[in-house]
């Protein structure tokens, strides 16, 4: 991590990642990029997902999560991604086609990747979870075979396999949840790249604007008709036994907020835990 001297009064509460000695090109590969319209939270106009909005601009990677090309690939450049927090890399094929695809640590350039079924269970390469020993770590998962990588895209993220019956394999999810996946679903070995994003501090509110956050309002300093919290003389707590969004259904604090009919509730072996005593 990087820190500053603090000579502002947010500076010193400032931290990024290092990327020095990291990645090895400053320019993207152009024919894999592409201008792309931010929506911003926005759905015909209207605010459909709140604190979205302006940010500096950001030119799109166009990103292989599926890995369909089965040929022998080489790690040409370790790259930084604006649209995700952890690191990509461009791969060039034995047939002289480039992609871009999600890094995990330990790979840098120069490496091999291969996509087969056979494949050696090694950081980068991707086979069918049947392959993938148990205790072994993985990330962009799919949820259907040949969908695509789904799950364990963000930095520092690893899912572990844990056990296989049946034609499924059980997989413990970052959020401590453990689900069933067909055992044909595709997976790449190791741990996405840039571990350290977690311990990023934003420093200053100038900094979330950068990254297109706007300000969040708390709901008890809102009048009762704008939230569940809102009303009372000076600073009120909410008043309310259980937690409520801004529509009144359940928020955080332990509270079940998956939907009981939701079709993949029968994969799910064990609900991830939550709140404050929660346990990895």
């Amino acid at each position: 991590m990087k820190t500053y001297k603090p000579y502002t009064k947010s500076r010193r509460h400032f931290s990024t990642t290092t990327f020095k000695g990291k990645l090895t090109a400053q320019e993207p590969y152009k024919p894999l990029t592409a201008g792309r319209k931010r929506h911003v939270g926005r759905s015909n106009g209207r605010i459909s997902v709140r604190h979205k909005g302006g940010g500096h601009k950001r030119l799109f990677r166009d990103i292989d999560f599926s890995y369909q090309k089965r040929v022998p690939a080489r790690v040409e450049t370790v790259e930084y991604d604006p649209n995700r927090s952890g690191f990509i890399g461009l791969l060039l094929y034995r047939d002289g086609e480039r992609r871009y695809a999600l890094l995990p640590q330990s790979v840098k350039a120069g490496d091999a990747i291969e996509t087969t079924e056979s494949a050696p269970v090694s950081p980068g390469n991707r086979l069918p979870l049947k392959g993938i020993p148990i205790g072994a770590f993985v990330y962009n998962v799919e949820l259907k075979p040949g969908q695509g990588g789904k799950m364990g895209r963000a930095a520092g993220a690893n899912i572990e396999v844990l056990a296989r019956d049946v034609g499924y394999v059980d997989l413990k999810m970052p959020s401590s949840e453990v689900r069933k996946v067909l055992e044909t679903c595709w997976a790449t070995v190791g741990q996405v790249s840039n571990e350290e994003h977690h311990l990023v501090k934003i420093g200053k509110a100038g900094r979330s604007r950068w990254m297109g956050v706007r300000p969040t309002v708390r709901g008890s300093a809102m009048n009762p008709v704008d939230h569940p919290y809102g009303g009372g003389e000076g600073r009120s707590g909410r008043g309310l036994r259980r937690a409520k969004t801004l529509w009144g259904k359940p928020a955080g604090k332990g509270q079940k907020t998956r939907r009981p009919k939701k079709y993949s509730n029968y994969l799910i072996v064990s609900r991830r835990k939550v709140g404050k005593r929660k346990k990895s």
